[in-house]
């Protein structure tokens, strides 16, 4: 009998550690899937979002305009430069709500990058919009 008990333990544990679902997106090849998908995000915070991203964004901006939106990109601001103008992969996500973004306010020399610290400042925030340009 414990050993039964054992090997159900085992196999629920198993089958649930298996269950667990991937991110949406797992390389930057897969980013186009956020707008294939983006019903699942639209009216929804912009962490559920992140959450599915698994390549590290690179380079990141706020855009205070009506609507507000986040410029995201997964390559070095030197490769950036390296490339014809609009080739790059860019992801841009626009929020209902308006974005208080000053670059002058922004960690010095890091203006531009993703911190934990914006997930949590800007993650609440609702998205209204998903839009994929370039490529990878």
């Amino acid at each position: 009998m414990k050993n039964v008990l054992h090997i159900l333990v085992s196999l629920v544990f198993l089958i649930n550690s298996s269950c667990k679902a991937q991110q949406l997106v797992q390389t930057t090849a897969d980013v186009p899937k956020l707008k294939t998908n983006e019903q699942q995000f639209i009216n929804k915070p912009l962490k559920k979002l992140l959450d599915e991203i698994k390549p590290e964004i690179k380079i990141a901006y706020g855009n205070i305009g009506d609507p507000s939106y986040f410029s995201f990109r997964f390559i070095d601001p030197e490769e950036i430069k390296r490339r014809p103008l609009g080739s790059s992969l860019g992801l841009y996500v626009y929020v209902k709500e308006p974005l208080e973004w000053s670059f002058e306010k922004r960690e010095k020399g890091k203006e531009y990058q993703w911190t934990k610290e914006d997930v949590e400042k800007y993650g609440n925030l609702t998205v209204i919009r998903i839009k994929v340009i370039g490529k990878d």
